[in-house]
């Protein structure tokens, strides 16, 4: 088989609901991942705010193949990393899709990544310089939720490429009283305009040009924001309050219909 017939791009990732009480006046916070990234020639800076996840690992890449059959990593460094952002004959999302959804339901399967620890723990270093311990939060499953129809992705490996999705969703209640400090200073003190001076002094220091914040916004006012959309402003990115928010966000909220994820 060439290359050429792999090419439907599959990312299976986890999102995660991170909640918090504001130690202030314990109102229920939801605390976004804000990233500023460096675009063409070192130049536009994008700030973006998404739930915390990412790409699932995938642990024995051979059974993978003889499970669902020939597949090419995005790039070199998702090969690197085993993560599950391949591609694969368009004729073959379907079984693929259901694969996933199954050996997901493992709790320790010998394939794919089940939980969201790593990815939190890695992300949380990433956007506090804080190791997140095991007992910090208590995490649960939400659902599992698909994308069928194949969308560009802004992942900057494959930034364009259409793809369909499979998102495993957690909830992640944070019980440390310093952890919620050092989130709440990190969202109050570094503006979008911050992080941007910071993506652009990481490039100008030999690094990628990104910086990482988080965003912390009252659950109920995000939620109530949300809602009073239309079903289908709800597939895209949106602004609130200035912050722009990729269009995974909805997807973790607690009761919220996303017309693009179909539950399963």
């Amino acid at each position: 088989m060439t290359a050429s017939e792999l090419n439907l791009r599959i990312s299976v990732a986890t999102l995660v609901r991170v909640l918090f009480e504001n130690p202030r006046d314990s109102e229920l916070m939801l605390a976004l991942e804000r990233r500023a990234t460096l675009r063409e020639g070192g130049r536009a800076v994008e700030v973006k705010s998404q739930p915390f996840g990412g790409a699932i690992r995938i642990l024995e890449p051979g059974l993978l193949r003889d499970s669902i059959g020939d597949f090419h990593f995005d790039s070199a460094r998702s090969r690197l990393e085993q993560d599950f952002r391949i591609f694969v004959r368009p004729s073959a999302w379907e079984s693929v899709r259901d694969f996933c959804i199954e050996h997901l339901s493992h709790v320790d399967d010998a394939i794919l990544e089940t939980g969201p620890e790593r990815e939190l723990a890695e992300e949380f270093a990433d956007a506090l310089k804080i190791r997140l311990k095991p007992d910090q939060y208590v995490h649960k499953l939400v659902a599992t939720v698909v994308e069928n129809d194949p969308a560009p992705t802004e992942n900057i490996r494959a930034r364009g490429i259409p793809t369909v999705r499979v998102y495993r969703i957690f909830e992640a209640t944070l019980s440390d009283s310093s952890l919620t400090h050092a989130i709440m200073t990190n969202s109050e003190s570094l503006s979008d305009q911050d992080l941007c001076g910071l993506a652009q002094e990481d490039f100008q220091n030999g690094g990628k040009g990104r910086a990482n914040a988080v965003l912390a916004l009252p659950l109920k006012c995000i939620t109530d924001y949300y809602l009073g959309m239309s079903l289908n402003e709800r597939n895209v990115t949106t602004l609130f309050e200035k912050h722009r928010l990729d269009e995974t966000v909805p997807a973790v909220l607690e009761g919220m219909t996303v017309p693009k994820y179909q539950r399963v």
